[in-house]
């Protein structure tokens, strides 16, 4: 998506540790304009699809998640990475290690929102080693619920996630894919 990626050129700082911070924009500071130019680009990727419920993980694919979530007219659910009180004790669970943090957390859904037979379509804001996806599968997997795609805003495609999922057969639709990333040459798209 051409906007996104000049976007990702002049707003986006590339640090050090193989990191992309897209904070003003995507996901601290969300640009609504472009998230929903995004939401609508996914949705127009998706359309031959029928997709009951957006799933995303807490805390950065949430905003973006619900400005999808309103192309396709579908309510978003959120992995949450803490058991707090007001979540039942049934629930879905997952380990997913985070490439930012550099740490593993359990994520976890309720049963009662995520059902038997649900068209899911994960969204999430970056996509680099495929842990993030590979949890939220698996939350899938446990209820039984249909994966019928992701939705990626930025793909560092060169960390290999992204082909592995979809040599496993899931369909990835990302908006920007990088190529190659560093703090001397910059970035290269896709």
């Amino acid at each position: 998506m051409k906007m996104l990626e000049e976007r990702i050129l002049k707003d986006g700082i590339v640090a050090q540790g193989d990191v992309l911070k897209v904070s003003g924009f995507v996901n601290h500071l969300i640009d609504v304009e472009l998230m929903d130019e995004c939401g609508k680009e996914l949705r127009r990727l998706y359309a031959n699809e029928q997709i009951d419920k957006i799933l995303t993980i807490e805390a950065s694919g949430i905003g973006i998640a619900c400005l999808v979530a309103r192309h396709f007219g579908v309510p978003v659910l959120f992995a949450k990475k803490a058991r707090s009180s007001n979540i039942s004790n049934s629930v879905y669970t997952a380990k997913v290690a985070s490439f930012t943090h550099g740490n593993v957390s359990d994520i976890i859904v309720s049963k009662d929102y995520l059902n038997k037979g649900d068209r899911v379509l994960i969204i999430d804001d970056f996509l680099a080693n495929g842990c993030a996806l590979m949890g939220l599968r698996e939350l899938c997997r446990q209820a039984k619920a249909q994966i019928v795609g992701a939705g990626i805003i930025i793909e560092k495609e060169y960390q290999g996630g992204g082909n592995k999922l979809r040599a496993e057969g899931m369909r990835i639709e990302s908006l920007a894919k990088i190529k190659s990333m560093s703090v001397e040459e910059g970035i290269e798209f896709c």
